[in-house]
């Protein structure tokens, strides 16, 4: 099993920028994918981004494309999400979340990760 820890979620108002970073310990792991996924009240969970942690390829969700960046630090077995001009439907409980050994085409559905951190609040007001 995998730990992870979400950190930097908090609230900010429409247009502006938040961080949120993902660490991961212990069981190791160098190829698999990783996400975040939200979930606001009331609506299903979704995929907002997803990165393989080995060569790094992304996939968005369309309506965070060009103002959502997903990445990673191999060496310090961190995920972040760079969330710019955001939006007040933004708001949610975004997770980090794991797919330990995933290969090929990134998950589109949140059930194929196996691993999920707490979960962190953004909130977006107008």
């Amino acid at each position: 099993q995998v730990q992870l820890v979400e950190s930097g979620g908090g609230l900010v108002q429409a247009g502006g920028s938040l961080r949120l970073s993902c660490t991961a310990s212990g069981r190791t792991f160098s190829y698999g994918a990783m996400g975040w996924i939200r979930q606001a009240p009331g609506l299903q969970r979704e995929i907002v981004a997803a990165i393989d942690w080995s060569d790094g390829r992304t996939v968005y969700a369309e309506s965070v494309k060009g103002r959502f960046t997903i990445s990673r630090d191999n060496t310090k077995n961190t995920l972040y999400l760079q969330m710019n001009r955001l939006k007040p439907e933004d708001t949610a409980v975004y997770y980090c979340a794991a797919a330990l050994g995933w290969v090929g085409v990134l998950p589109t559905s949140p059930t194929s990760f196996g691993s999920w951190g707490q979960g962190t609040q953004v909130t977006v007001s107008s």
